[in-house]
């Protein structure tokens, strides 16, 4: 099956001026090592006879529908462009050949595939991972498949691969189920919406709005049915693509413990709490079974350490 997907390919377009390059980027310059996927997952995503088995979390909201997709997409894939240049810019966006962006991008590599059938526009997604040197302890995946990992992350909380597939898992859960743009048709639906629908009529400008939608991504918080959503389908992610979807309470329980004192960013949006690592344990056996037969990865990454 990972046979089929294809490497990441150079960006040839980096270097659109006034491009911006998101927050988990594209300036006038070319962000060094920004790569993207690009097709052969459409073979990938054909799953076995059990692809049925596992997380049943319902139907997306309703309040999706209040906002186009594809201008959510565009709006975070210029806000992505615009950050990923600005850290190029300052020498804090890891080149495509460190050890850690390999990691990154290999268990991603696994995950995607798995994640194509949640979401019927994440075929045509151009999917992205990048790691940027930051001290932080945070991780994201914007809408259209933008993800991005903070050094700080993989090296303060010594992740594992499973960990690292864990949290990968709950973040591309996010934009498989549209949290932002639900977010955003909840609270500021009404004047968001009517903006873009009188754009895709030909009434406005579709570029500043996409951007208004970008900026707006910068500052959205998730519901609390929002993370146990994306808890349940990035286990499932996990499990399929070979890696332990028990790390998640491992995983949280070092979330936990980096909380005392300042609290990291990550939790700011991704609370944690014994009654939350509870909730997984719970939902284990959903997709124990998955991760059993799964084919495992057949390289194991060393944990992250200083950088140098």
């Amino acid at each position: 099956m990972f046979d089929d997907l294809l490497p990441f390919d150079p960006d040839a377009n980096a270097s659109a001026a006034g491009t911006p390059v998101h927050g988990f980027g594209h300036c006038n310059c070319r962000a060094r090592g920004r790569r993207l996927f690009t097709g052969g997952l459409l073979a990938a995503a054909v799953l076995p006879a059990w692809a049925r088995e596992g997380v049943d979390v319902g139907k997306k909201s309703w309040a999706v529908d209040l906002i186009p997709a594809a201008q959510v997409e565009q709006g975070a894939a210029q806000q992505y462009q615009q950050m990923m240049g600005q850290e190029a810019g300052k020498r804090a966006l890891l080149p495509p050949d460190h050890p850690q962006t390999r990691r990154l991008r290999s268990i991603a590599a696994r995950m995607i595939p798995f994640a194509l059938p949640w979401n019927d526009r994440a075929q045509q997604w151009k999917w992205e991972v990048n790691l940027v040197v930051s001290p932080q302890l945070n991780a994201f995946c914007m809408p259209g498949g933008k993800i991005a990992f903070y050094y700080g992350i993989l090296e303060k909380l010594k992740l594992s691969d499973d960990e690292v597939a864990t949290i990968m898992g709950h973040e591309i859960a996010h934009a498989l189920r549209e949290h932002a743009r639900e977010r955003m048709a909840k609270t500021t639906g009404t004047r968001v919406g009517a903006n873009l629908l009188s754009n895709l009529l030909g009434l406005g400008n579709l570029g500043d709005a996409a951007m208004q939608v970008g900026a707006n991504l910068l500052t959205l918080t998730y519901s609390r049915s929002d993370e146990s959503e994306a808890d349940l389908v990035g286990m499932e992610l996990a499990a399929r693509s070979g890696y332990d979807p028990a790390a998640g309470v491992s995983l949280w329980e070092k979330m936990t413990q980096a909380a005392k004192g300042a609290p990291p960013q990550f939790l700011s949006t991704h609370p944690s709490s014994k009654t939350r690592i509870k909730e997984i344990q719970l939902s284990l056996p959903k997709v124990q079974g998955l991760y059993e037969r799964s084919a495992k990865p057949p390289q194991r990454f060393e944990v992250a350490g200083p950088l140098r």
